[in-house]
């Protein structure tokens, strides 16, 4: 056997981020999974192209017939992801919007019902509030937090539980074992959104989970240049997502693919000093007399940290946070305003902190902490205090 066969899977998680799947390339022995950027595969016979069409449609694996369905470079990222999240197999599509509505899409019809939880992405909620509905698909908003309501919530036709592992953007923590059992005592599938934490920092197939989904443009990709989504799950569950995904048209472009595997090899070095550095910070504010309260699963004020400690690896809690300033809006738009290391943007996940005030939220302000020294984070956060006091 070659070195170069050499079974990854069974081995860490950051030995598997950078290994595993990645072979020499047959042609030219690259050690980097080339960009096959082709639409199209040529085959010698119409012979072999009929079997090679009747042998794509039960997705084999290796069957390559047009780009929109399989790639070569796309599917040596399914294979790495799906070793990351402890997945059966995986699909990639072009975002993380794309991986929820093909996720759902692919395991509800018009007639059925869902169950969401109350905090959640802008676009899930609209998803939710309003594309699902006018197809027909029946839907709940609860609060997660709360057990007794899930169970309320559950009738005859209900065939998807949904929620975010880590809520957007306040940071509610589900109780994903046990909401998994109670999902499973009625009958239905459960997708959670994994995209705050990452496998590095939580996997929720471990936990129960029947379907995880991802925006990898965050912390997959983890670099601000790139779009992606992940759902993974049992190969059953795959097959009949890769059916939508392909029936959508929702891949992923060959050389996102390629920028996602080459941010992979780093993501756990990244999470793990994003998580360090954000369980510090979040300490820090929450000694400050100008903050309210800070949201962070790695506090003990946050009130699931229990349910944390225990479904978290390694006690990484992720780089998210949430801090509520003392004081409203003014405060808020100063606080930001006056800081120098973080943009005020959207997005989340990558090696430069964002900072995203939200408004609609009670002036809550909402931190990705990235991969800059904490040290300077904390002098810039201090300056930009002592600028308030000082103008204020």
């Amino acid at each position: 056997m070659s070195r170069y066969d050499t079974d990854y899977s069974k081995m860490g998680v950051s030995t598997r981020a950078i290994k595993l799947a990645n072979g020499l390339d047959p042609i030219t022995h690259a050690l980097d999974t080339p960009i096959y950027e082709t639409s199209t595969y040529g085959y010698e016979t119409a012979e072999e192209y009929d079997e090679m069409l009747a042998r794509g449609a039960e997705w084999e694996e290796g069957i390559y017939i047009y780009s929109r369905t399989t790639n070569p470079t796309t599917n040596v990222l399914e294979k790495k992801v799906a070793s990351l999240e402890n997945a059966e197999d995986a699909v990639i599509t072009g975002c993380g919007m794309a991986a929820i509505s093909t996720a759902l899409f692919s395991f509800l019809d018009a007639g059925d019902h869902v169950i969401c939880s109350d905090d959640t992405f802008m676009c899930t909620t609209s998803l939710f509030g309003d594309v699902l509905p006018a197809k027909g698909i029946e839907t709940s908003r609860v609060e997660i937090l709360h057990l007794e309501e899930l169970e309320a919530a559950f009738k005859p036709n209900t065939k998807v539980v949904y929620l975010e592992a880590l809520s957007n953007p306040q940071l509610k923590l589900a109780n994903i074992p046990e909401i998994a059992r109670i999902a499973h005592e009625h009958g239905c599938r459960f997708i959670v959104d994994n995209t705050f934490l990452s496998p590095i920092c939580m996997r929720p197939l471990d936990w129960g989970a029947d379907i995880v989904v991802h925006s990898g443009t965050k912390y997959y990709l983890g670099h601000g240049d790139a779009l992606m989504g992940v759902v993974a799950g049992t190969k059953t569950d795959m097959d009949r997502v890769r059916y939508y995904y392909d029936n959508f048209g929702s891949h992923i472009s060959t050389f996102d693919a390629w920028l996602a595997l080459r941010s992979i090899k780093t993501m756990p070095l990244r999470v793990r000093q994003q998580s360090d550095s954000a369980f510090k910070l979040a300490k820090w504010f929450e000694a400050r007399p100008e903050v309210d309260f800070v949201s962070y699963p790695g506090l003990e004020s946050h009130h699931q940290h229990d349910i944390a400690k225990k479904i978290f690896v390694d006690d990484h809690f992720g780089g998210m946070l949430c801090v509520h300033l003392k004081g409203g809006h003014e405060e808020m738009c100063k606080f930001c305003d006056a800081t120098k290391i973080p943009p005020v943007a959207t997005s989340l996940g990558d090696v430069v902190t964002l900072m995203f005030p939200k408004t609609a939220y009670n002036n809550l302000i909402r931190l990705s902490i990235g991969c800059e020294d904490v040290e300077d984070l904390i002098a810039d956060f201090e300056q930009a205090f002592e600028q308030m006091k000082n103008n204020g």
